[in-house]
């Protein structure tokens, strides 16, 4: 009752704002992340191959900079898990060294988790799992509630899903919640071309655009709205030289659409946008700025063979 609360409140205040948005981690129900599962898979989306492939055959040195001590217990805490199958690759490698730790994936989908578990359980018997259900800003605070050392994963480039003020202010705040030499790693999709960028939101089979569109369906589903799918249509954009890819639902006509479980309601013009997702790309320069200040310090660098995704070890100061 309390997520449903929360839900309502973030529609309502993102489609009071000019111009109107919604928030990207909502995105992520039982049919979202079906559809995610399935973006995965695109041939265009290439995020998750390049990371996938740094995590299969990078493990070991991953493993080496994370300064890691077989005997002394560690706790792998991982930020918007999703479905962990790059995590599973470090945490095979880990667990036949017979590392000392506790995985705890925190996702805001419990339906993910409850997949996570599942595979994570059958891939890698006998590991340490201990799910945590809830928005990962909110459950940051409890890491302090621990004495053992932290590696933190924050995979995926799901901090490109911020702006760089907002991911500043992350990482200050999770920087705050670790102890001096714990560890980071911090996913990133890399600057590039705009034709290799822009098709991963925009595919030829139209996933991308289902998934965008679903948002407004779940708003549908669990708030009684009204939204005409059909009234709106999927619309990325990319700026190259500002490495940052955009999602909009732009308003095919003049409409009003009623939520009735907050009894709000709120006028479309045609051609009028909803801001549903940013997708920062970076490069080193891009993260040493958002890490100023935050006591965290880059320590490697993994990328994949074709310099598409690049994975940050930083250290806590």
């Amino acid at each position: 009752m309390q997520i449903l609360k929360k839900f309502s409140e973030d529609v309502n205040a993102g489609l009071s704002k000019t111009p109107k948005q919604l928030p990207s981690k909502y995105f992520y129900n039982a049919k979202g992340d079906a559809l995610f599962q399935k973006i995965m898979q695109m041939p265009e989306y290439y995020l998750t191959r390049a990371e996938l492939e740094i995590f299969q055959t990078q493990a070991l040195a991953i493993i080496e900079k994370l300064r890691l001590k077989p005997y002394r217990h560690f706790e792998l805490i991982e930020l918007g898990a999703g479905d962990g199958t790059k995590t599973v690759e470090l945490l095979k490698a880990l667990h036949a060294r017979a590392y000392r730790f506790d995985y705890l994936p925190i996702d805001i989908s419990a339906n993910a988790l409850a997949q996570l578990q599942a595979s994570v359980l059958q891939a890698v018997p006998g590991v340490s799992l201990r799910k945590q259900h809830g928005d990962y800003f909110e459950l940051l605070g409890s890491l302090k509630d621990s004495s053992h050392p932290k590696v933190v994963l924050f995979l995926g480039s799901n901090i490109g899903n911020m702006g760089d003020q907002q991911a500043s202010d992350f990482l200050n705040k999770l920087a705050d919640n670790l102890n001096a030499g714990d560890v980071l790693l911090l996913g990133v999709d890399l600057i590039k071309r705009e034709d290799v960028v822009l098709p991963a939101y925009n595919d030829n089979q139209g996933i991308t655009r289902a998934f965008n569109l679903n948002l407004l369906q779940r708003i549908n589903d669990e708030l009684n709205a009204d939204f005409c799918l059909q009234s709106f249509e999927h619309m990325p954009e990319y700026c190259e030289t500002e490495g940052i890819a955009k999602s909009f639902l732009c308003s095919t006509k003049d409409q009003v659409v009623t939520i009735e479980q907050s009894g709000r309601r709120f006028v479309f013009e045609e051609g009028e946008k909803i801001h549903t997702e940013i997708s920062r790309k970076y490069d080193d320069a891009v993260i040493q700025g958002i890490i100023d200040g935050s006591g965290l310090e880059i320590a490697s660098r993994f990328t994949d063979a074709n310099d598409l995704f690049a994975d940050y070890i930083l250290i806590k100061q």
